[in-house]
């Protein structure tokens, strides 16, 4: 796998080389500004483009704004935003543009360099992952609402949450110490709640949730 890196911030610019190096995740080229960041995205090609939010000149939305046109552009290419705070509305953007190949990430998971790096080859594979914070204030906020999520049991919450961070049903079960039979009968209780079709590809398993989820708490 081949990766461009958007970030301003040379130490941890460094760290994510480092980092990415280890898992034999090749860093074709890092850019220190979102302009910078799209010509090389455009020169390189890479299988997929991980930037900050916030990048020069006004360090607010600049990597953002980069990561949304490099998902019209290259709508194949896996796409991921990192962030130093919670910013639910970021992760629905994305979502709302790009629902494959797809992560939104607090900078603080890059210091679990395993789940990191697993995180990042499931969304070059087509995967959905977002930050356990970001879909835990998604669900809390849909909960207190007058919506099918809020009518879940406390059992599918939890399997909703997990199925959002883009965990296989293996990891599920094995997090809430159940089976992965009854991960499957909560699941398919969610869809039919929610009024989801079933399916068994897990990528499009995360997508319907997760665009279940940005349309009820946005």
């Amino acid at each position: 796998m081949r990766v461009v890196i958007g970030e301003d911030e040379a130490l941890l610019r460094h760290g994510l080389r480092l980092v990415l190096g280890s898992a034999d995740i090749e860093v074709a080229g890092a850019a220190e500004n979102a302009d910078d960041l799209i010509r090389l995205t455009d020169e390189v090609r890479p299988d997929m483009v991980i930037t900050d939010v916030r990048m020069p000149p006004t360090h607010t939305d600049e990597g953002m704004v980069a990561a949304l046109h490099v998902a019209r552009t290259y709508p194949d290419m896996a796409v991921v935003v990192l962030s130093q705070y919670v910013q639910r509305r970021y992760a629905i953007e994305l979502l709302t543009e790009k629902r494959r190949g797809i992560g939104y990430l607090l900078k603080q998971r890059i210091a679990d360099v395993d789940t990191f790096c697993g995180d990042l080859r499931r969304i070059a594979a087509g995967g959905a992952v977002i930050d356990p914070e970001v879909v835990a204030i998604m669900v809390a906020r849909a909960s207190h609402d007058d919506t099918a999520i809020s009518r879940l049991t406390p059992r599918q919450h939890e399997v909703l949450t997990l199925v959002a961070q883009g965990r296989s049903n293996g990891a599920i079960a094995a997090e809430l110490v159940i089976t992965e039979k009854a991960v499957v009968q909560h699941t398919s209780r969610i869809y039919d709640a929610l009024g989801l079709a079933a399916d068994d590809d897990g990528h499009r398993r995360v997508q319907a949730v997760l665009k279940y989820l940005t349309r009820e708490s946005a």
